[in-house]
């Protein structure tokens, strides 16, 4: 059996204020989800517009950072969730350091 691969980067949704927090603070603690299940939620690149639908329809102004999952080393934890996906859960806090890049969630990614 060969060893699960798993994508270089994964991405946060964001709103809008959640955002401006983390640029202003250097680091993302979570949103309310994220601390009440005790991790960082991400979605790999599959996976992203499925969680807009599912978590944040509806919503304006959210924004989507892109994290080099490498960065983050032992932090990061594949766990079965939605449809028993596997999606990257992040044990510890987001430094800013660690995102590559981000976008408007009406913009398609590149």
């Amino acid at each position: 059996m060969s060893e699960q691969q798993y994508p270089d980067t994964a991405f946060k949704i964001l709103t809008a204020a959640q955002w401006a927090q983390f640029q202003a603070d250097g680091v993302f603690h979570g949103a309310p989800v994220d601390l009440a299940d005790g991790y960082i939620h991400l979605s790999a690149k599959d996976q992203l517009q499925a969680t807009l639908e599912k978590h944040f329809a509806g919503q304006a102004d959210l924004i989507i950072a892109e994290v080099n999952l490498a960065f983050l080393g032992d932090t990061i934890i594949w766990e079965v969730s939605r449809g028993d996906a596997l999606f990257p859960h992040i044990y510890g806090p987001l430094p800013i350091e660690a995102v590559i890049g981000h976008f408007d969630s009406d913009q398609s990614m590149k």
